[in-house]
């Protein structure tokens, strides 16, 4: 029995919460389209009469100490908005004047260069790390088609007989020993004349003998 009450309670508080979700979705969904309305019927009208619909001073006449905090509500046109906070940044003299002490004082988003349609690398919890590994791989295949040994020829009968290298002229290859007799003999000219020393040839190897008839 305890069993089946806590499983009706329980589904009892799912059946609420689902109502809650879609009254949320509901409320979400009126709220886009009346602003959808609100900006349709505003984007007819001039700032003057929206200032005066909406009862707020004109954005230009505010000073420092004027309370700006109209401005920010959610029925306030966008650009009347910024209008407003372009004057407040003016009129204050800190928020103004930078002394370049300021840690945050400059912008530095992307919001001015990001382009429609723009694609990048970087991803998310990776950085460039895919972009990084492609471009490795590409090179270490270069380096390996260009360390891999050329492929022998396999020539056959049918081929054509491959040319020998050509030969020197002939009239060359004949005037090639008489230049070389020449120079034999100006090298004997030139160098000292050798004794040829000859040797005898050795003894014939003698045996000894032994005579035992006396």
């Amino acid at each position: 029995m305890q069993g089946s009450t806590s499983f009706w309670a329980r589904r009892k508080a799912a059946v609420q919460a689902e109502a809650a979700v879609e009254a949320a979705e509901a409320q979400a969904r009126l709220a886009a389209n009346d602003a959808e309305a609100l900006a349709a019927s505003q984007a007819e009208k001039t700032d003057s009469e929206l200032l005066v619909e909406l009862g707020l001073p004109d954005p230009d006449s505010l000073a420092l100490g004027d309370d700006f905090s109209g401005f920010m509500a959610r029925a306030v046109p966008e650009h009347l908005r910024r209008r407003a906070l372009r004057k407040l940044w003016v009129s204050n003299p800190v928020l103004a004047n930078l002394d370049g002490l300021l840690d945050h004082g400059e912008d530095y988003t992307d919001a001015a260069t990001v382009i429609p349609g723009m694609q990048t690398a970087y991803q998310v919890g990776k950085g460039m790390m895919s972009h990084v590994i492609a471009l490795a791989e590409q090179q270490a295949a270069k380096e390996k088609a260009l360390a891999a040994p050329e492929p022998a020829l396999l020539v056959s009968d049918n081929d054509a007989v491959m040319q020998a290298p050509e030969s020197e002229p002939v009239a060359e290859q004949v005037a090639a020993p008489e230049a070389d007799v020449q120079a034999t003999e100006t090298l004997a000219s030139k160098s000292p004349a050798t004794e040829i020393q000859t040797f005898d040839a050795p003894p014939p190897r003698r045996h000894m003998r032994f005579d035992f008839a006396s």
